[in-house]
């Protein structure tokens, strides 16, 4: 190469590398290669959907008027289209190329959005979390887990093998599962419908005046923790399983038989019986225990 050349060629690099530096960390920086963060301005109430194959959502409130995503990839093959349609805003893992591996259509993001933001997101395998988000919300997922914390609205969420932990949430709940366990902690919902096939159900919760608490499974334990100042109507049934009381429950005006006709059955109110709570199993065990705190 002639010195006019490797002159001409040093400083084509030396401008390139002033003008674009993005596109040289780009070009060889596997981590920026495989880095998307955007900002989106938003309106009150936005909608936000996210549509992942594999990977973990994370989603977390704040008090800005605005939508930030920041997801990360290892594969060329693919990438995380972020869209803005009015008030609306998508964010989706797609192929980019004629054929992709499974196991390369993995992205892990994390997405902050406003406070009364509504959530639609569905994401096959890996891990869904939601932080303080008090929009309603949809959830379907295979095999990933789903997480809520101090959630609010209209939560409905759906998976065939993942399970579902909702700590400190209010509002309506309605879950189900082919073979997920299901946590409800210190919820504060008036209404809840929880059924799973063959998973577990726990539910630690406040029972509210003219709430419904209904509770349903094929197998494994449904578990109810009370405290002796609650207040509820209980109907509990298992028609193959045991049912397993601690609750100082007044018969209700029908007879109670020692042994029901339909498997193990369980009727009685506790204190006034302002809420009502129906747990329901085929070959489950269900225990009703008193809260040790």
């Amino acid at each position: 190469m002639s010195t006019d050349s490797t002159v001409l060629s040093y400083w084509s690099w030396k401008k390139l590398s002033t003008l674009a530096p993005g596109l040289l960390l780009f070009g060889t920086s596997a981590v920026w290669a495989h880095h998307v963060e955007k900002h989106l301005r938003v309106d009150p109430h936005p909608v936000i959907t996210i549509h992942n194959p594999n990977g973990t959502v994370t989603v977390k409130a704040w008090t800005k008027s605005e939508v930030l995503v920041m997801a990360d990839h290892n594969s060329m093959n693919i990438e995380v289209a972020v869209v803005q349609n009015g008030n609306r805003v998508d964010i989706l893992t797609q192929p980019i190329a004629n054929s992709v591996a499974p196991d390369e259509m993995r992205a892990d993001m994390q997405v902050n959005v406003p406070e009364d933001a509504e959530l639609q997101i569905h994401d096959d395998s890996g891990a869904v979390t939601v932080n303080n988000v008090l929009g309603d919300m949809n959830v379907e997922t295979v095999g990933a887990d789903v997480g809520l914390e101090d959630a609010a609205g209209y939560l409905s969420v759906k998976t065939v093998g993942g399970s579902f932990q909702c700590t400190r949430c209010a509002g309506r709940i309605e879950v189900s599962s082919i073979s997920g366990n299901f946590k409800l902690l210190d919820v504060r919902s008036y209404h809840i419908v929880a059924q799973t096939s063959t998973g577990n159900i726990l539910f630690d919760g406040q029972f509210l005046p003219n709430g419904t608490y209904h509770l349903k499974n094929y197998s494994g334990t449904i578990e109810v923790r009370f405290s002796p100042g609650d207040s509820f109507d209980m109907n509990a049934t298992s028609l193959k399983g045991k049912v397993n009381n601690e609750a100082k429950l007044i018969p209700a005006n029908r007879p109670q038989s020692s042994s029901p006709r339909f498997g193990n059955t369980l009727f009685g109110t506790l204190n006034e019986g302002r809420a009502r709570v129906d747990l329901t199993s085929f070959d489950g065990t269900i225990n009703i225990l008193k809260r040790s705190n």
